[in-house]
């Protein structure tokens, strides 16, 4: 699914007029539409009262053709304008004389206008700013969303959280924090950044009838992936394959403490399809592993306790390299020696990110399309420090241009980015921010290419499964005790997914 810029909404707007020969206000009232339908399935003629918070531009239009719904349904309403500016849309005049018609006379909020009285069971509708806002708002409307997200009452906010920017980072202290973001046709992609994620606690995107020729002709800059995108690109198998049709994988690091690392990363590259295994780790790593999963087959350097050199005596399928191996000056020497020599599909991840980060020249060594697994503080040793989440993305996706790499940056929605565009994840939970889970990540990712996925294949469908895997986890247990070894057990019922009936995930378009 695409997410879309602000001005691609704007141009899908004017397009989806032009070519539908509809009024601008007739939009809106579709849009309005949408919205009261949601609601009256939510609430179902409840005695509730709403508060409809309206500004004066196409936002508020559409919170006015709620309020009328609402009204014309029996629900109980407190309408209010809040007069911001001498400026009103063409759009919002004419809903607001379409609401005065049915005797409903909004209460207008000016800057020294007291706080509505809002009661704790009450809902409060946010229609003061939408996807159009380029300022930071006035000192008084700010005030008056503060009391607002101070007050008990649910908050459903349209479109997008009153005071958020879509495009640049917004003072979060002039932000409507939102119970629930009812935003239209496609989601905006403030809802899975870290910092405004929070703003959004649940979205829905509702189908307002935009082309969607159109909007698929648009080349967006980052697109959500979920089942529906991934299940494209799973392979079959087939019948008379064998081990080593699925390729021979490299799991590599570890040093003397830290050998659960590559275990959880062998284990899972196992898991997620790999035909063959191998482990390459100091000699202490031996018998543990030997012991724990008899599957994977084992090297070992000649020092006991830490990597020393990378001596891979065939040809690896794919290599991830990195977990628990430590940034010793003799590790760092094995693993620019193991770039010189290595010309196999590469993943990256943990020691390995910070050796990048301390000797950047090694970054030139790595074969195109190496796959980078950075949590933010790794990412930021890589890139140097930001200020906000899209400053951010501008250096990440520099990196990616300059290092010819593949970046997965691990987070609530983790984002996958390539040269030419960003992905953003769906799958996933709280529980899975726990030891461990990065490295089975890695494995993952390592068995998929060792499969002959392309990168950007295993990154998309490696997080995918890796979340969906998480997922399924708490179908028997809770986040609290969610390890990353539940993960690795869970994979299989992931991948079975793709190809038995489609799994009961949540609608298209509703958010976590």
């Amino acid at each position: 699914m695409k997410i879309l810029s602000a001005e691609q909404i704007r141009a899908a707007d004017a397009y989806t007029i032009k070519s539908q020969n509809l009024r601008s206000d007739e939009l809106m009232e579709r849009a309005g539409v949408a919205l009261f339908n949601w609601l009256h399935q939510q609430l179902n003629g409840s005695p509730v009262t709403l508060h409809v918070f309206c500004g004066i531009g196409n936002n508020g239009g559409d919170g006015l053709v709620v309020a009328r719904h609402l009204l014309e349904h029996g629900y109980k309403i407190q309408v209010y304008v809040v007069n911001y500016s001498d400026k009103r849309s063409q759009d919002f005049l004419i809903n607001f004389d379409r609401l005065k018609e049915r005797k409903v006379w909004p209460e207008i909020l000016k800057e020294k206008s007291p706080l509505p009285e809002i009661g704790e069971g009450d809902i409060v509708i946010d229609a003061i700013f939408g996807t159009g806002l380029n300022r930071e708002p006035n000192a008084w409307v700010t005030q008056l969303m503060q009391g607002l997200n101070k007050c008990k009452a649910l908050i459903v906010s349209i479109d997008v959280p009153s005071g958020m920017f879509l495009d640049k980072a917004s003072d979060l202290g002039h932000v409507i924090r939102a119970n629930y973001v009812l935003t239209f046709q496609h989601p905006k992609l403030v809802f899975f950044l870290p910092s405004t994620g929070s703003f959004c606690e649940q979205w829905m995107a509702l189908d307002i009838g935009l082309d969607e020729a159109f909007i698929n002709s648009l080349d967006t800059d980052y697109e959500l992936i979920g089942y529906n995108e991934i299940k494209l690109l799973y392979r079959f198998r087939s019948k008379f394959s064998h081990k080593g049709t699925f390729g021979h994988a490299v799991i590599v690091g570890g040093s003397h403490g830290k050998m659960g690392a590559i275990r959880l990363a062998a284990e899972a590259c196992l898991r997620s399809g790999s035909g063959l295994v191998t482990a390459y780790v100091p000699g202490c790593g031996l018998n543990p592993l030997q012991s724990s999963i008899p599957e994977v087959m084992v090297l070992t350097d000649k020092s006991e306790k830490e990597i020393r050199e990378v001596d891979i005596p065939f040809q690896a399928s794919a290599v991830g390299i990195g977990m628990g191996m430590g940034t010793s000056k003799a590790t760092i020497g094995a693993f620019k020696a193991f770039l010189e020599e290595n010309s196999s599909p590469l993943v990256v991840d943990a020691d390995g990110l910070n050796l990048l980060a301390k000797e950047k020249t090694l970054l030139k060594l790595l074969p195109p399309n190496s796959v980078l697994t950075p949590h933010p503080g790794e990412l930021e040793r890589l890139t140097g420090s930001w200020k906000n989440d899209f400053e951010k993305l501008e250096l990440a996706r520099e990196f990616v241009k300059e290092a010819g790499c593949i970046l997965v940056i691990k987070g609530a929605h983790t984002l996958i980015l390539d040269k030419d565009k960003g992905y953003v994840n769906t799958s996933g939970n709280p529980g899975m921010a726990t030891a461990g889970s990065g490295d089975v990540l890695t494995g993952v990712i390592t068995g998929l290419l060792s499969q002959g996925y392309a990168p950007l294949e295993a990154s998309l469908m490696g997080v995918y499964l890796h979340g969906r895997a998480g997922d399924l986890c708490l179908q028997s247990q809770s986040m609290e005790s969610l390890t990353a070894g539940d993960i690795t057990s869970q994979l299989g019922a992931a991948f079975r997914e793709f190809y038995m009936e489609e799994p009961n995930h949540k609608k298209e378009g509703e958010g976590e």
